[in-house]
């Protein structure tokens, strides 16, 4: 297994030999390597069982050391993200050469952010290389929240973990690009988009394509997903159906009577405290003696769209 710590020194240390660390976000812990080494990037994707075509997600401290690695950062992209960073969103910019093609998958276009995290920050400034860090799981299944989750799946496979207690946010971040002189949501995230438009004075636009083939992080049809089935709907009517089994809850606000297995996101109906605990209580219900889980969305505002996004890409099946 890993060694978890707070040692920042021995993090910059083993990413400067090009091995990988996992480190904690504000949104999900991340799997890191030398962003320009594509060695160290290409472990990334084999310690994550990550298909080829999925482009990763690059960290840094500084929006003066993210020009130094794209060829053009358009005004209204550079005012959002000076006014949310560090902080969950990711923006889409043109990539230079100094980033391998491996890091996006061929694509011109590099998706880029700086984190919200002390540890983190803290690592990413004692370096001069930015961070490729995807979320620190087995591809395609729930994302870590708490260093051990990431020990417990990937512990084999990393010297180590810097360990920043429970991610804050619970999700990850939102990605954004300029096209057409228009700002465009790629992936709903911790960054919602009433407050995107609030801090951009104008209308966002939803583009937010479930492919097999990506043009950002976090598009696929299925990911986030359980090992055990999941269906998302009215949860009386889903316990109706599956009748005889032994089923897991994920409720929104309410308690479910006469379910022993259930966790509910946010007794008060907080949509930020739901995003904060739906990973970690998927994955307590993926390990529960359950057969199969059963959830509800939540309201379609503010994270709640983010929450229900995961839900969806979760209990997607062919």
């Amino acid at each position: 297994m890993a060694i978890l710590g707070t040692d920042i020194a021995h993090a910059k240390q083993l990413l400067e030999q090009g091995q990988l660390v996992a480190i904690p976000t504000e949104t999900v812990y991340g799997l890191a390597g030398n962003a320009l080494n594509p060695d160290a990037v290409l472990s990334i994707f084999k310690a994550k069982e990550r298909p080829s075509f999925d482009p990763l997600i690059v960290h840094t401290d500084s929006i003066e050391k993210i020009e130094r690695w794209v060829t053009h950062f358009p005004k209204a992209l550079k005012a959002l993200s000076t006014a949310v960073w560090p902080g969950p969103l990711t923006i889409l910019l043109p990539r230079n050469e100094l980033i391998a093609d491996i890091v996006t998958s061929g694509l011109e276009t590099v998706g880029i952010r700086i984190p919200n995290h002390p540890l983190t920050l803290s690592l990413l400034q004692s370096l001069d290389f930015p961070l490729a860090a995807p979320s620190a799981n087995p591809f395609g299944y729930i994302s870590p929240t708490q260093a051990a989750h990431v020990n417990e799946q990937l512990g084999d496979l990393i010297p180590y973990i810097l360990d920043g207690g429970s991610c804050e946010v619970g999700i990850e971040s939102t990605i954004v690009a300029w096209e057409n002189n228009q700002l465009h949501v790629l992936r709903l995230g911790g960054l919602s988009v009433e407050v995107i438009e609030n801090l951009s004075h104008q209308k966002v636009t939803l583009h937010l394509n479930q492919s097999s083939n990506p043009h950002a992080p976090g598009m696929l049809k299925s990911h986030y997903a359980p090992r055990k089935p999941l269906y998302i709907g009215d949860i009386d009517q889903l316990l109706k159906q599956h009748t005889g089994k032994r089923i897991g809850v994920l409720s929104f606000q309410h308690a479910v009577p006469d379910i022993n297995i259930q966790r509910t996101l946010s007794t008060k109906g907080d949509p930020h405290e739901a995003s904060k605990n739906l990973f970690r209580f998927l994955r307590e219900l993926d390990q529960s003696d359950a057969e199969i889980l059963i959830s509800e969305f939540v309201p379609e505002f503010d994270l709640g769209r983010a929450i229900n996004d995961r839900l969806r890409r979760a209990a997607y099946s062919e």
